[in-house]
């Protein structure tokens, strides 16, 4: 088993930043440490052969739109990123039933190459170059979000729900119970966390990432794998870590979900992202066998059961080694070079 890489440092410098003004407008002045080696970076997490495979077209599109950025990568496959000159690849043993909130890993580490981190799920594509000088509030600016109370009466209030939703519902309650949270409260914002930004603010950051990381835990915990979100949006409001929306204008991107709507609500054309299309589904739904769909089928299941007791246990037994951030050194290696970094083994 690999070691868990869940800190990132240039070199063996510790990093700083220190916003000298923000007023009203939101613009955000800053004052950077020397030794970022950069104002924004770019992560996601990729596990099994289908998502790492998504997150090398996305490292293409960012090394030709966005070149002079850094694209981390969380993974079980660090290797297959060796070719990719603008990757870091950290090897990674995911803590939760599923690899939803592992993205929280990537976060983590990213905020030590730069102040603002953008979070990118790993079949999302960028089509044009990103604009280059980017300021972001301190907090979580995310490109969708909500009201919590507006999504939830969106969602649940209904005449009648399934068993699942009303298992669902229940669920993000008793995490909005455990965490102190009115689900009521306006401050409570629903995030599409499929592409946000975290922004340094003075270690508020850290502390949402604490508490996303107890609250992931203790979802998994109550059966409720994936939809990070809720965790993000409660872990949010307990550390007072602000989330904004904005339409991060010039950051042309492609996403299969958003795409379908916007194409049968008549705001795009079937062959204006044809093409990302094609790839994904090229990726996705290659043909298998019979046998093969079988043998997929059954590990996928044994593995869910597996790690669903993994987790059942070690967080009554040892909470931390699920939710710990582990800090790491890292040595700088140079830009032109390819930058995969493979834990040792134990």
């Amino acid at each position: 088993m690999a070691i868990d890489i869940s800190y990132f440092r240039v070199g063996r410098e510790s990093v700083r930043l220190q916003f000298a003004s923000f007023n009203q407008t939101g613009n955000i002045q800053k004052m950077l440490d020397s030794r970022y080696t950069e104002s924004l970076c770019f992560c996601t997490a990729a596990f099994g052969k289908e998502y790492v495979h998504l997150a090398k077209l996305l490292a293409n599109d960012l090394y030709q739109f966005a070149p002079n950025r850094t694209f981390l990568v969380l993974t079980n496959k660090p290797k297959w990123f060796r070719e990719h000159p603008n990757v870091i690849a950290i090897q990674h043993w995911c803590r939760g039933v599923l690899p939803y909130h592992e993205r929280r890993f990537a976060i983590q580490q990213a905020l030590s190459l730069a102040p603002s981190v953008m979070y990118l799920d790993a079949d999302v594509r960028i089509c044009a170059p990103v604009p280059e000088h980017q300021i972001f509030q301190p907090g979580i600016t995310a490109r969708s979000c909500g009201v919590m109370q507006k999504h939830l009466q969106e969602r649940f209030d209904r005449p009648s729900l399934s068993s699942a939703l009303q298992r669902k519902k229940q669920i993000i309650e008793q995490m909005a119970d455990k965490a102190g949270i009115d689900l009521n409260s306006p401050d409570v914002q629903f995030i599409n966390e499929f592409l946000f930004v975290v922004t340094v603010d003075g270690g508020r950051e850290q502390e949402f990432l604490r508490r996303w990381g107890e609250l992931a835990i203790y979802a998994d915990h109550l059966g409720m794998h994936k939809h990070p979100t809720y965790a993000m949006a409660f872990a949010a409001v307990k550390s007072g870590f602000p989330i904004y929306r904005s339409e991060m204008p010039g950051l042309d991107f492609f996403d299969d979900r958003i795409e379908k709507v916007k194409v049968s609500k008549g705001q795009s054309t079937a062959d204006s992202k044809a093409k990302y299309l094609q790839a994904q589904a090229h990726i996705e739904q290659r043909p298998q066998s019979l046998p093969q769909r079988i043998l997929r089928r059954v590990s996928k299941k044994t593995a869910l059961s597996y790690n669903r007791a993994r987790v059942q246990i070690t967080s009554a037994v040892f909470p931390e080694a699920l939710i710990h951030y582990p800090a790491i050194k890292v040595q700088k290696r140079d830009r032109q070079l390819s930058k995969t970094l493979v834990a040792p083994t134990r």
